[in-house]
């Protein structure tokens, strides 16, 4: 609402700035004018982007803003300024200033006071501090310091306790198993840095000064059957030992399932296994190295920030790379993250290779050893799984030069090596300190490194666990604290260390607390524990660049905070997609194709207001009289509803939004409903009138007389208001809405990592095939009704309906086209150009032929016949009353009396050709028999007797036959 009100209030504050930036008092309807921020300082304007600060000149008034200093310097003077009524700032008089202040960290003194002089918190430049320690401390360093320009002028001392002396201190041993040889090595260098760190604990006054650590060890090699029986010669011959120091994670893992029976902290410098961290298997178990599950909070990040939902995994099926995936996993699904595809292999990884190809993997994390990764990358070249629409993700304490290693086990050359492998992103964790800041022992990490390399007997390079030593030498001081801590600093207020054994679980607690609250700065970094026990470190991210592993940042996840050094690249200029880029595009309909039809329509419409026109201005000649022209508006009026349909049926989301869509689809329905019951309906109702009148029996022919419009009219209105129920029905119960069809991607081939989902918008509802069938199956039904009694009436003539046979013509050619687009255009319904083209054609091509075969015979008769007058006026201008109605019988019964001329004409050539055929065969027989021997009555020749009228047929005979 802040910002709501000054974007609203800016305007009016509006106007040049003075020159300078000078302040001058401003009326109230001004406000306050800008200021310019101290030097090495800034402003904070509350609620306002940096363009809009740009943008204006005065801010409102009782508006505030804040001072805020850049790096080590503290704002003096008022920090907050408040834009008063009369246009200018509070607090003018004084001024605010950016200045330096020395570290805070000199105002603090362990075990001891400080006292500042000279100035107020925070220490300025000139302020002095002096530093005294409590009892029985005595102070290491210059008691005096003084802050000048940020800096002070000599380091901070500490108070170290008045030590006891050498001789007198009582001892605690340290038992551990350092790896000479076998898998790992780590013990080559890691027992130094040991003994280093065992060194520099005993000579501090303010550490365990009741106290010397010592350390009893053996060599496990890395093997837990070795490890084993050195674990129960530490645990059953003296002294007792206060912890465990185990080195590889094999070791570790049986150590510290057996140390929890003897209640022993258990502390490793070089176990790497996700399994470790199992609270409930191994409660008393520390280590200093970090657990291999600490690189996934790192990749999660990085997934992050370049903003990737969706991964890949692939792993080597062995227990520390399985439980780095699951670790993984449940992280990515808290950050909104999937893994959409996990592949494993233990010895080939040819086929999941070829599986996240398949899958269009595009973000993989990778999990497998050295060896395995050669083999991966093989199979990654073959599949061309690499390039700028792929990033990997590996274990970064591969050799510098793994990929060019010569391996016989692939059949990849180095060229191919390298270019599968370029530009995947490695995170390894941080051992080493990365800063030249000094850490608990007062050695910085590069003074540790040179003091190890001194004590070493062969080159850092060949000794194994080099890396791993400054891990060794931290886990040395996290325990010393941890036990200075439970003895209270000297055995005053704690307790005596010299009291443990294996049955006192007492002491063994307050250790466990210690050590899990431990937090201090080594030479491997900030050393801290998490709820299970593994170092929370800093982690490094590499990216493989032109051949060689480039720094591009640091990840600290116990303060999640990444350091980013801005110098990645990418082969396609930027971090690819997690997945292919599908656009989703909408399928339109045809620009021209619906303009073409519009216009069609248009002048459709035009021809149906037209002949509505002719047919009311005209309604009074007997000749529309007698057709019934109410009914004909009627079919006018439906033919321009079902016209005006086709401008809804056309338009989709290339010309109104998602939330017009469902009038759009309203409408044609309604359109298309209202008009066919309208013009199909009167059309219908003037047939069927015409069937039901006129095929009655003769004993009702009375019924052939009268015909009552009120019963015309009632019959459209049935079948309008049956429509209007069915969709109003169809509307409140289930409503039409917009719906999208999708179809398969498309890969445009112009970019090949971009696929194209084209959508096409439809009016549906959830029911939509009950409907149709119920719409379809009415309609349809009335439509096959509509053709019978067309046919059965062809012939049928009546002065009450005289254009009763182009109704029939129309209702043939609605039928039809009807019950030819209905399937037609539900086949094509995915097809929006083609189901558009036969729905509005259809309704275009109906209408036309309806119109056209309705009208134009009677405004052609009117014109050619100038039969305009009504019977009234024909009365008045004869001067009789005969009735118009004569005259057209009579001119039905001149063309039926021409008919039947010509039938009797047909009819007396065929009686000739009958009289020609009957001689001729008389004539046959008589040659065939002789003569009959005369009767002796006298009479005449004995015959067959003549049949009556089939030899007289004389023209009276004949005549009487066409009677």
């Amino acid at each position: 609402m802040l910002l709501l009100l000054l974007l609203l209030l800016v305007p009016l504050f509006l106007r040049p700035s003075a020159a300078g930036g000078a302040q001058t008092p401003n009326d109230t309807s001004e406000g306050c004018q800008i200021i310019h921020p101290p030097w090495e300082g800034g402003i904070r304007y509350r609620g306002l982007t940096r363009d809009q600060v740009k943008a204006i000149n005065f801010l409102p008034v009782d508006y505030e803003i804040e001072y805020v200093c850049r790096g080590e310097r503290e704002v003096v003077g008022p920090k907050v300024r408040k834009c008063l009524a009369n246009g200018s700032w509070t607090d003018m008089d004084t001024p605010s200033r950016c200045v330096r202040i020395c570290s805070k960290s000199y105002l603090i003194l362990e075990n001891g006071k400080v006292f500042l002089t000279g100035g107020d918190l925070p220490a300025l430049d000139g302020a002095r501090v002096d530093f005294r320690c409590d009892p029985d401390f005595h102070l290491v360093g210059g008691s005096r310091s003084v802050c000048n320009q940020g800096q002070w002028s000599s380091p901070k001392p500490h108070c170290q306790v008045n030590r006891t002396p050498h001789s007198e201190r009582r001892a605690v041993y340290i038992g551990a198993l350092f790896p000479m040889s076998g898998g790992w090595p780590g013990g080559q260098a890691c027992q130094p840095a040991v003994e280093m760190a065992l060194e520099d604990v005993n000579s501090r006054r303010d550490i365990l000064p009741d106290y010397e650590l010592k350390l009893i060890h053996h060599d496990s090699k890395c093997d837990p059957g070795q490890a084993t029986k050195y674990l129960y010669e530490l645990l059953y011959n003296d002294p007792i030992k206060i912890i465990l120091m185990p080195g590889c994670s094999s070791v570790s893992t049986l150590v510290a399932e057996a140390a929890r029976m003897w209640n022993l902290i258990v502390l490793s410098y070089g176990s790497s296994s996700p399994a470790l961290s199992n609270r409930q298997r191994f409660p008393t178990f520390f280590r200093t190295h970090p657990s291999a599950t600490l690189h996934n909070p790192t990749r999660v990040k990085l997934f992050e920030k370049w903003g990737w939902k969706k991964i890949a995994t692939i792993q080597q099926t062995t227990e520390v790379f399985t439980s780095t995936l699951d670790d993984l996993e449940e992280r990515v699904k808290e950050a909104g993250i999937e893994i959409t595809f996990r592949q494993s292999f233990f010895s080939d990884p040819a086929v999941p290779v070829k599986n996240l190809k398949r899958q269009d993997a595009r973000i993989i994390v990778g999990l497998f050893y050295e060896t395995e990764a050669r083999k991966v990358f093989c199979e990654v070249y073959k599949e061309r799984l690499f390039g700028k629409k792929y990033v990997w993700f590996l274990i970064g304490w591969y050799a510098d030069n793994w990929f060019k290693t010569y391996d016989p086990s692939i059949n990849c050359t180095v060229d191919e090596m390298t270019e599968a492998v370029e530009g995947h992103i490695t995170t390894e964790i941080v051992m080493l300190n990365p800063a030249n800041t000094r850490s608990i022992s007062n050695m910085t990490s590069q003074e540790f490194v040179e003091k190890l390399t001194k004590r070493l007997k062969r080159h850092p390079e060949e000794t194994g666990g080099f890396q791993e030593a400054p891990l060794a030498y931290d886990a040395i001081w996290a325990l010393a604290l941890a036990l200075n801590k439970t003895s209270g600093g000297g055995g005053r207020s704690g307790v005596r260390l010299e009291d443990f054994n294996y049955n006192n679980q007492t002491i063994t607690d307050q250790i466990y607390r210690a050590m899990n609250s431990s937090s201090f700065e080594g030479v491997s970094g900030h050393v801290v524990f998490d709820a299970s026990g593994s170092r929370m470190a800093w982690t490094l991210i590499e990216q493989l660049q032109g051949g060689s592993y480039k720094k591009i940042g640091y990840y600290d996840s116990t303060k999640d905070d990444l350091s980013w050094s801005k110098t990645d690249k990418w082969i396609g200029g930027s971090p690819p997609a997690d997945q292919t880029l599908v656009i989703k595009t909408f399928r339109f309909l045809s620009q021209k194709l619906f303009i073409s039809v519009s216009v069609l329509s248009s002048l459709g419409i035009v021809l149906a207001v037209v002949c509505l026109s002719f047919n009311i201005y005209n309604s009074h000649v007997r000749y529309i009289q007698n057709s019934q022209p109410n009914l004909n508006n009627l079919t006018a009026v439906g033919c321009s509803l079902a016209l005006a349909a086709v401008f809804p049926l056309g338009l989709d989301g290339y010309h109104i939004g998602r939330n017009q869509f469902p009038f759009v689809c309203q409408a044609r329905l309604w359109l298309l409903g209202l008009g066919f019951s309208l013009g199909y309906g009167s059309m219908f109702t003037k047939i069927w009138w015409v069937h039901t009148v006129f095929t009655k029996k003769e004993e009702k022919k009375e019924w052939r007389k009268t015909l009552e419009p009120w019963k015309l009219y009632a019959t459209v209105g049935l079948l309008v208001g049956m429509d209007v129920l069915t969709l109003a029905i169809w509307q409140i119960v289930d409503p039409l809405h917009r719906t999208i069809e999708t179809f398969a991607k498309e890969e445009p081939k112009e970019d090949i990592d971009v696929s194209i989902l084209p959508q096409l918008e439809h009016c549906s509802s959830k029911k939509m095939n009950t409907w149709l069938g119920i719409f379809y199956g009415y309609k349809g039904l009335l439509l096959l009704l509509g053709i019978f009694l067309a046919y059965e009436t062809k012939s049928v003539s009546t002065e009450k309906i005289n254009d009763h046979r182009a109704v029939g013509m129309a209702i043939y050619n609605v039928a039809v086209l009807c019950l030819i687009t209905a399937p037609v255009t539900m086949i094509l319904s995915s097809q929006q150009d083609a189901a558009f083209a036969f729905a509005s054609l259809a309704i275009v091509f109906s209408s036309y032929i309806t119109l056209v075969v309705l009208f134009v015979p009677k405004i052609r008769r009117l014109i050619t016949r100038g039969e305009w007058q009504s019977e009234a006026q024909d009365t008045m201008k004869t001067g009789s009353s005969t009735n118009n109605n004569e005259e057209e019988k009579s001119r039905l019964l001149e063309k039926e009396n021409r008919e039947l001329e010509k039938i009797i004409a047909e009819k007396e050539e065929r009686v000739s050709e009958l009289r020609h055929q009957l001689q001729s065969r008389q004539q046959l027989r008589s040659r065939r028999h002789p003569p009959t021997p005369p009767d002796p009555s006298g009479g005449l020749p004995r015959g067959p007797p003549e049949p009556p009228d089939r030899l007289s047929c004389d023209g009276s005979r004949v005549h009487l036959l066409y009677k």
